[in-house]
C-alpha cells in the first residue's frame, strides 16, 4: 500500500519559521549573506513563482542561500522544488523528461536541455521588508532526483513534515544552535547536504560556509579559516584527510553519511580530532534512519528516537516520519529497506550489506559483499566495487571486480580469492584503477563503473 503524509504537528514551527528569522542581520551564510536576505529572496521568489502560476521548478544551483530562500518559497505555498543529483546538461535533461519541468533557477547561467528556461534572481531584486505568508504546512515541497549509485534514478517526493521534523530532531540531538558554523563538503542538491547546510541552519539560526570544499587542503582550510564546529562530509573525504593536521579545537562534532566509513580512516581522524566522527545511516527515499559514533567504542547504528525498526528474515524494515510518500509499505505499515541487517546489543543493528548484493551465478549463491570484504582486507587496497554484471543475450550474471589502490596486483589477488572463494563466486574480471567514479553525493558512480570495467 501506499503510506500517506504523516501527521504533521509541525503547523507552529513551520509559522514561526516563515514569520522572519530570529535574527536578521546574522549570517546565514557565513561573511556574505544574513538571514535577512535570505528571508526577502524567499518573498521575491515566491511573488514570482505565483506571478507565473509555476508548479514545479528545478534548482539548477549550488548556492546555499539561494535553495534556503526557494525552500522557504515553497514552504509558503510555492512550486515544488526539484532537485537534480548533478548540474550536468544530461542530469538536467533527464529531470526534465521525468517531470516536465520547464523553468530552473540558478545563480549562475548554465547549458540547459531545450524547453527549459532559467532565471537568475539577484539579491538586490528582494525587498528587505518582504513577508513569506504561510501556506499548508504539510504538503509536498521537494522531489529529490537520485542517479549514479544505483544505476536506475528515481524521483523521490518529500513534506514539509519529513524535512522540517527530521531537521528539528537532528538540532536537539546535536544540540545545535546559533553559535555553530557549519562547513560541509557535499552538495546542498542532495537530501545529505540539504538538510545539514541549508535546513539545520534555517531552523537554528547556525551559519554555514558558503564554499563547498572537496579536496583535503580546501575542506582543512575551511574549517580552521571559520573556526568551524561542525563538519558535514562523506567517507570520501575523510579518507582524504588521512595524514592531515587537526582541524582545530572549535571543531566539535563531525559527520560522515552517504556510505560506510572505513574503520581505518576513521581511527586516523580521531587521533588528530577527539571530537571523532558520528556516521548518519539513511537514504534520499527514507531519510535518516540511524547513528554511530565509533570513537565511543560504539559498534552497531542506534536509531533516531523517532525511527521504529525490526528486522524480517534479515531485511531492515523501519517507520519513519521522514519516509517519502512514494515508498510502498508492506501489509503491517513497515517499509522494507534495501539493507540487509543484524540486531546487536538492546536496541542497535549493523548492516551486513545490499539485499541486492546476494546474486546467483550458474544457480548458484554469490554474496558479492562477501568478495568486496575480502579484497578490500589487502594491503594497498583504497577502495573495491564488485558488480554482477549482465551476460549478453540475458544469458545469467558475471562477476568484475573494480579496485582502486597503488601497487595493487591483479593476479595476486585472483590467486587470493582463489583460495577462498568457490570457482562459480570467483571475479571473471579484476580492473585495478586509480580512484573509482563517485556521484556528486559521494557514492559509488554504478554506471560509470560498468564502463570501466566493459
Amino acid at each position: 500500500m501506499k503510506q500517506g503524509h504523516p501527521a504533521s504537528g509541525l503547523e507552529p514551527v513551520v509559522a514561526e519559521l516563515l514569520a522572519g528569522p530570529w535574527s536578521p542581520e546574522k549570517d546565514f551564510l557565513y561573511g556574505t549573506t544574513s538571514f535577512a536576505a535570505v528571508y526577502a529572496m524567499a518573498a521575491h521568489l515566491r511573488t514570482v513563482f505565483t506571478d507565473r502560476n509555476e508548479e514545479l521548478v528545478c534548482l539548477a544551483t549550488e548556492d546555499k542561500g539561494l535553495i534556503a530562500a526557494a525552500f522557504l518559497a515553497a514552504l509558503a505555498g510555492g512550486p515544488v522544488l526539484l532537485l537534480p543529483h548533478a548540474l550536468s546538461k544530461q542530469a538536467l535533461t533527464d529531470m526534465q523528461t521525468a517531470t516536465g519541468v520547464s523553468v530552473a533557477i540558478g545563480d549562475v547561467a548554465r547549458e540547459l536541455p531545450a524547453g527549459m528556461e532559467m532565471m537568475c534572481p539577484e539579491w538586490d531584486m528582494a525587498d528587505p521588508a518582504g513577508t513569506v505568508p504561510l501556506a499548508n504546512s504539510g504538503g509536498e515541497v521537494l522531489r529529490l532526483f537520485t542517479g549514479g549509485s544505483t544505476g536506475v534514478p528515481r524521483l523521490w517526493a518529500k513534506t514539509s513534515t519529513n524535512i522540517i521534523g527530521e531537521a528539528l530532531f537532528l538540532a536537539e540531538y546535536f544540540a545545535v544552535t546559533r553559535s555553530d558554523r557549519i562547513v560541509a563538503t557535499v552538495s546542498p542538491c542532495h537530501i545529505y547536504g540539504l538538510l545539514y547546510s541549508v535546513v539545520l541552519p534555517l531552523v537554528t539560526g547556525a551559519s554555514v560556509v558558503p564554499a563547498t570544499p572537496a579536496f583535503p587542503g580546501e575542506i582543512v582550510e575551511a574549517v580552521t579559516a571559520t573556526e568551524a564546529t561542525v563538519l558535514v562530509s562523506i567517507p570520501a573525504h575523510y579518507r582524504a584527510l588521512r595524514g592531515k593536521p587537526s582541524l582545530g579545537p572549535f571543531l566539535r562534532l563531525a559527520l560522515s553519511s552517504a556510505g560506510p566509513l572505513d574503520e581505518e580512516d576513521n581511527n586516523a581522524f580521531c587521533q588528530h580530532n577527539p571530537a571523532g566522527i558520528v556516521e548518519v545511516y539513511g537514504s534520499t527515499e527514507t531519510g535518516g534512519v540511524g547513528l554511530r559514533h565509533r570513537g565511543r567504542g560504539e559498534k552497531a547504528f542506534k536509531p533516531y528516537a523517532t525511527v521504529a525498526w525490526n528486522l524480517a528474515d534479515q531485511h531492515l524494515r523501519i517507520r519513519s516520519p521522514y519516509l517519502s510518500p512514494d515508498l510502498t509499505l508492506d501489509r503491517e505499515g513497515w517499509f522494507v529497506t534495501g539493507d540487509r541487517a543484524q540486531a546487536h546489543g538492546r536496541d542497535g543493528f549493523v548492516l551486513k550489506g545490499r539485499v541486492d548484493s546476494i546474486t546467483k551465478v550458474g544457480g548458484k549463491r554469490v554474496d558479492l559483499e562477501e568478495i568486496r570484504t575480502l579484497i578490500r582486507a589487502q594491503a594497498g587496497v583504497l577502495d573495491c566495487a564488485v558488480l554482477a554484471v549482465a551476460e549478453q543475450g540475458g544469458r545469467g550474471h558475471r562477476i568484475v571486480a573494480l579496485v582502486a589502490g597503488q601497487g595493487v596486483d591483479a593476479p595476486e589477488l585472483r590467486r587470493m580469492l582463489a583460495a577462498r572463494l568457490e570457482p562459480h563466486a570467483l571475479p571473471r574480471r579484476i580492473r585495478v584503477v586509480d580512484a573509482l567514479p563517485m556521484t556528486a553525493s559521494g557514492k559509488h558512480d554504478r554506471r560509470a563503473m560498468q564502463e570501466l570495467i566493459r
